[in-house]
């Protein structure tokens, strides 16, 4: 059996990703208190199913903080659980909760929406880096789909690197585990010819390879990160976020996470996110 708990904070999309999940076949569940998941399991276990999506967040109160011991139990029982935790940016989720003109779960007529929003995020602390982490800020409904789709296809048993580059004018990525600045680079921005196009153009990337400084950056990500890499997979980790992020998202960064990704990709399972060209 496989299951899929699905957490994060209150209109970060946990809905969408829910139904991707309905769709692909699983036996879904929302809004459950984390405190009848085993029992939910072993009923569904017996039943005879085989893949299940739980759906598991601060409406289920104090008992979210259960979830970790209660991940360990199940999968004692011989059952693959999975974690994907979405998150966005506060002002996101308060833009979205106002446009929606939805009451947030945690609303009880003295707190305002923003510090429900907080008070939300300090009460799923415990549980936000357990599983794989997807920051929806700048997604819309269909890439957050495609992102799930994709979350649900790879491969368990192996590593998964995510290169992801950013412009850091929009915001870090609150997925990162990784974060490299290398807005100290020489700008194509500033090279007319150069402005429109993106880092996986042949102009610019031909510009930045023979730009010294550029390829000592590069190797120097690679050196930090062949040496590193093999400490995450033998701590059993599953997924592995380097941010990459330049002034706007659109050359340098976007140049270096293409060439970073095409070195690792016969090491380990790789995936590709250009934040700012999506």
């Amino acid at each position: 059996m496989q299951l899929y708990l699905i957490s994060g904070l209150s209109g970060s999309g946990k809905s969408i990703t829910l139904k991707v999940l309905e769709d692909s076949g699983f036996y879904c569940v929302d809004n459950l208190p984390a405190d009848l998941l085993a029992a939910l399991v072993e009923h569904l276990q017996q039943a005879g199913y085989h893949n299940i999506a739980v759906s598991i967040d601060v409406r289920s109160a104090n008992s979210v903080q259960h979830l970790p011991p209660l991940m360990q139990q199940i999968r004692k029982q011989g059952v693959e659980v999975h974690v994907l935790f979405l998150d966005a940016q506060s002002d996101t989720l308060v833009k979205r909760f106002s446009e929606t003109r939805r009451l947030h779960p945690l609303s009880d007529g003295r707190r305002t929406l923003p510090e429900c929003v907080q008070h939300e995020r300090e009460l799923l602390a415990g549980i936000s880096d357990i599983g794989h982490h997807i920051d929806t800020s700048e997604l819309n409904a269909n890439a957050l789909r495609a992102r799930v789709k994709q979350f649900i296809k790879l491969d368990r048993a192996r590593l998964t690197l995510l290169f992801e580059s950013f412009g850091y004018k929009h915001g870090i990525p609150l997925d990162a585990d990784f974060v490299f600045d290398v807005r100290c680079l020489p700008n194509p921005h500033y090279e007319a010819l150069l402005r429109p196009l993106t880092g996986r153009d042949t102009a610019v990337i031909k510009f930045l390879d023979n730009t010294p400084s550029v390829q000592q950056m590069f190797n120097d990500i690679l050196d930090f990160l062949d040496r590193w890499l093999p400490g995450f997979v033998a701590d059993n980790r599953s997924y592995l976020t380097v941010a990459i992020g330049c002034t706007g998202g659109q050359h340098r960064s976007v140049y270096l996470v293409e060439k970073l990704s095409a070195y690792f990709q016969d090491k380990q399972q790789v995936l590709v996110r250009h934040r700012e060209l999506t």
